[in-house]
């Protein structure tokens, strides 16, 4: 497995990590001891970063790392939460009381004095402008509660705002090969600053695997049903915001071009290992239902690809996908 350094917070992680969105909600159901047990298989396969927030099944995601942590105290993982998104996405709700409930919600939750990094959960755009909101952010460091902060976001403009700041450790920002916009001009400026970049969704929501056809049918509490077209969040969250059938048709591609690139390896090694690729980019967090994909995609971080299928990549987003996500985000 490879390490990068997680921005400006000097920690060094694993080059995929793991996301436990899945392990609290929307993705249908986990149960408690295969969320451990993905938690095991992940970081026995070299996993050293997990990303959760304290909306995922509101809080039972960071209970269940917690949980794992006090009966793993020397595992040496980096533990990201986010917060932000327990009321309305109104800018006055980004307030220093607001932070401090929060956070003191996700300490107890994860079970610590000192979260390692929090990150706003997509606020309004006009946050990120905001000093008094930064300003905030900087006490809690100041007073121990938080070793770092990050900021995640859905557009562009916003993490380069975000970058601009000088105590933004990282940027989670939506990378994969159907969402190539951040290489034009946000990995480049987190490169120059020293900010990292955690890249999620880095699978589509499950389409760079491969798996699905236009008969696949997702749970009635899985997201990939219930916000399609973004009627509970944004969009971009589900799918990369592609519409579903010019992304099954786009993935038949990339899992016929991965297999010429690395045989051996499925599509959804190739999809974490061209964003491990990426300059700039600390860690991807592919999420994991089982046991098998926990595994399965640790085995990406160790995967090196050929020059020629990044260009491959850039090929088939011009050709297919551009025109939906590229100027939206």
């Amino acid at each position: 497995m490879q390490r990068r350094t997680l921005g400006r917070t000097g920690r060094s992680v694993s080059v995929i990590g793991l996301g436990t969105w899945q392990l609290g909600a929307d993705w249908g159901d986990v149960d408690e001891a295969d969320a451990l047990a993905v938690l095991d298989a992940a970081h026995e396969a070299g996993v050293t970063f997990f990303d959760t927030a304290d909306v995922y099944g509101d809080g039972r995601s960071e209970s269940l790392i917690g949980t794992w942590m006090r009966a793993n105290p020397d595992a040496g993982v980096t533990v990201a939460t986010k917060m932000g998104r327990r009321l309305p996405q109104e800018h006055e709700n980004s307030s220093p009381e607001h932070f401090r409930l929060w956070v003191d919600r996700s300490r107890a939750n994860l079970g610590v004095d000192t979260l390692d990094l929090v990150q706003l959960h997509c606020p309004p755009t006009s946050v990120y402008g905001d000093d008094a909101v930064f300003d905030a952010l900087d006490a809690l460091v100041a007073d121990g509660s938080i070793a770092a902060y990050g900021v995640s976001v859905e557009k562009v403009d916003e993490a380069l705002t975000a970058i601009a700041r000088p105590n933004v450790a990282t940027v989670q920002i939506i990378l994969n090969a159907f969402r190539l916009k951040p290489l034009d001009a946000v990995l480049p400026a987190a490169v120059e600053a020293g900010v990292g970049i955690i890249a999620r969704v880095p699978l589509a929501s499950g389409l760079l695997s491969g798996r699905y056809t236009n008969d696949t049918v997702f749970a009635a509490n899985d997201h990939r049903n219930f916000n399609r077209h973004g009627e509970s969040f944004d969009v971009g969250e589900t799918f990369s915001g592609i519409d579903y059938e010019t992304g099954v048709a786009a993935a038949a591609e990339f899992t016929a071009l991965a297999a010429a690139a690395a045989p051996g390896a499925t599509a959804a090694q190739v999809a974490l290992a061209w964003i491990a690729a990426q300059p700039g980019v600390s860690s991807a967090i592919p999420g994991a239902r089982n046991v098998d994909q926990a595994r399965a995609n640790a085995a990406a971080g160790s995967l090196e690809l050929p020059a020629s299928f990044d260009a491959a990549v850039h090929e088939l987003y011009d050709r297919s996908i551009r025109a939906q996500v590229h100027e939206r985000w």
